[in-house]
């Protein structure tokens, strides 16, 4: 398309995905990288009109932490060298307002860049002023949530019931309600798409589900599916197709990022497993009896992630089997091009006049949301989904 600039706001922008989704983009602009990673990047000619530029992309967001992105690339050390001194002004331009907070739903990350409000009603102005602001600086906004991961909450609450529940509980300064909850009613507030790449509770709360029909708003989520539980969405299909029956499934993830700190608190860990869990019943149909996933935080990695799958199996006349996958990979380069995707499918659907859950999304989701039964996790099932959905017929 012509042209327009796509403004995505970032939740966590400081962190190491946040960062390498601008440091992409920027790179991208320079011509100093191609296309791999990207999955959109080589559709048809229809498709690819349809959509916004990468380099049309701007980015805006909120950070505990409040150094400029050049710092907090540095730090997570994501980047080559040679590509960080080549994009290091651009991101030293981009500066995180100040971040929603609360230790009640995130205990092991801290930050001194915190709005400050005396209630959420507070809070949710000035996120909005943010938005406002940014989106007079672009043709079209999208946020996308990427902050540490929050504790679980129990989502049959009667606050997430309805959108008067949830507008009551907000007036009142709920203890139930969490930072995400309130990026995603604000974004939903001033029209803006937003899609949940954590396993945070959010947008997928019944209140914010019909205020986001209400607003005539596009959201999507949850859990980014970037590394271990994208392979597992693929094996386990094939399984199924070749009548192996699977009698075990141990999944180990280890990381040193900020991601991996949050989840070292047993409360976010849980949150995180739960986005994890369902994904092979719903595939193969039969509850795993030994499907095991286990996170664990490990600093030495940094975002260098590791993700180790024993799978054991049974085929013909009974006999047993092993399938055994070591996936060494790099969770932001994996995370940043799907989230940029995301804000690209979401604009696209806000364009179209679409709104509420964008279930054609989820492709891009370990849980993904949908309007009506359980989410289908096959991932070739998700893929005809969204390649359908792009043609928009």
């Amino acid at each position: 398309m012509g042209n327009k600039i796509l403004g995505i706001a970032i939740v966590g922008i400081g962190g190491a995905v946040g960062t390498t989704m601008v440091a992409g983009i920027e790179l991208l602009k320079k011509g100093l990288v191609r296309h791999e990673g990207l999955p959109l990047a080589d559709l048809d000619e229809k498709a690819a009109i349809l959509l916004v530029g990468y380099e049309d992309i701007v980015f805006g967001g909120w950070d505990l932490n409040q150094s400029n992105l050049d710092e907090a690339a540095a730090q997570h050390d994501v980047l080559t060298h040679k590509q960080f001194l080549a994009i290091e002004e651009a991101l030293k331009g981009i500066k995180p307002w100040k971040s929603a907070t609360n230790q009640r739903f995130l205990e092991n990350i801290e930050g001194a860049n915190n709005i400050e409000s005396a209630s959420h009603r507070e809070t949710i102005e000035k996120i909005r002023d943010n938005l406002k602001d940014f989106k007079s600086s672009c043709d079209s906004a999208v946020v996308i949530n990427l902050a540490s991961t929050e504790k679980l909450v129990d989502e049959m609450n009667v606050v997430f019931d309805s959108l008067e529940a949830f507008e009551s509980a907000v007036d009142s300064n709920s203890n139930e309600i969490s930072p995400a909850m309130l990026y995603a009613y604000s974004s939903i507030a001033e029209g803006v798409p937003y899609a949940n790449f954590t396993p945070s509770v959010s947008a997928d709360i019944p209140a914010l589900i019909e205020f986001a029909e209400n607003q005539g708003v596009p959201i999507a989520g949850k859990d980014g599916k970037t590394g271990q539980t994208f392979i597992k969405t693929v094996l386990a299909p094939a399984f199924k197709s070749r009548a192996l029956k699977v009698d075990g499934w141990y999944s180990t993830n280890i990381l040193g990022n900020r991601d991996g700190l949050a989840l070292s608190n047993e409360d976010s860990l849980a949150s995180k497993i739960k986005t994890k869990a369902s994904v092979l019943r719903s595939i193969l149909g039969y509850e795993v009896e030994d499907h095991i996933v286990d996170i664990r935080y490990y600093k030495p990695r940094g975002d260098n992630k590791e993700a180790w799958d024993n799978i054991d199996i049974k085929g013909f006349l009974g006999q047993s089997m092993q399938i055994k996958v070591n996936f060494l990979c790099k969770d932001s380069i994996l995370a940043a091009p799907l989230a940029i995707e995301i804000a690209r499918c979401l604009d696209l659907a806000k364009r179209n006049g679409e709104s509420g859950i964008q279930e054609q999304l989820s492709v891009f989701f370990k849980l993904p949301m949908t309007k009506a039964g359980s989410p289908e996790h096959a991932f070739h099932r998700q893929e005809d989904m969204f390649l359908n959905w792009l043609e928009l017929e």
